[in-house]
């Protein structure tokens, strides 16, 4: 391997991970599933590199890959391209209206782990142990479940101003059309409903 030979036993196993750990391909697999994770699934060549260098010139120091990520231009396209996971979209209506979720409520804890496996992403199931898929064709089949669970969700809120959460929610990356779609609806719990489904909130 890496074309050199390496005992079976011993101290030279410990080598062996050493220079996995230290090679440009590993620098390269790491830097693609961060840049992944976080900006796209199909990440700019130019953010990968980035995160690469910066493995290799830290010695795979992860903190300087991480100050390497949030500082690179990249990373911070106006397009918001990545699909939230259930459970981020999950966490973000929870966060957006501090609707409370542990107590006895319609949405207490019980609920949000049903909520959750409903749409795939049973809390610490993954189906194999790399963990859950990190692509949106993993996850958009989802979206039309979202929409139902939406509506239940809204329809616990009456206190929630629609208008009032879309701007602390989404504030200036919301487009013309969602403004005017929540504007539009016929209800408070229907634009509720509209926002968190709105493409801006759906994706990160």
């Amino acid at each position: 391997m890496l074309g050199k030979f390496y005992a079976e036993a011993g101290v030279d196993q410990g080598r062996l991970l050493a220079d996995l750990a230290h090679h440009t391909a590993t620098a390269q697999h790491v830097a693609q599933k961060l840049a992944r994770h976080f900006v796209a699934d199909e990440p700019p060549p130019p953010l990968v590199a980035k995160l690469a260098k910066a493995f290799m010139d830290s010695d795979g120091n992860l903190k300087a890959v991480a100050r390497a990520l949030v500082t690179a231009d990249e990373a911070w396209t106006p397009a918001r391209t990545k699909l939230k996971r259930p459970s981020e979209w999950i966490v973000s209506m929870l966060r957006l209206t501090s609707a409370p979720w542990n107590t006895k409520t319609p949405w207490d804890i019980g609920r949000v782990l049903a909520v959750q496996a409903t749409l795939g992403e049973s809390l610490w199931r993954p189906p194999a142990p790399n963990g859950w898929p990190d692509t949106e064709a993993a996850w958009i089949d989802g979206i039309p479940h979202r929409l139902d669970i939406a509506n239940e969700f809204a329809g616990h809120l009456p206190s929630s101003d629609p208008a009032a959460l879309l701007e602390s929610g989404l504030g200036p990356i919301a487009s013309r059309n969602t403004r005017d779609t929540i504007a539009r609806a016929e209800s408070r719990t229907q634009a509720l409903a509209l926002l968190v489904m709105a493409p801006e909130f759906l994706r990160r």
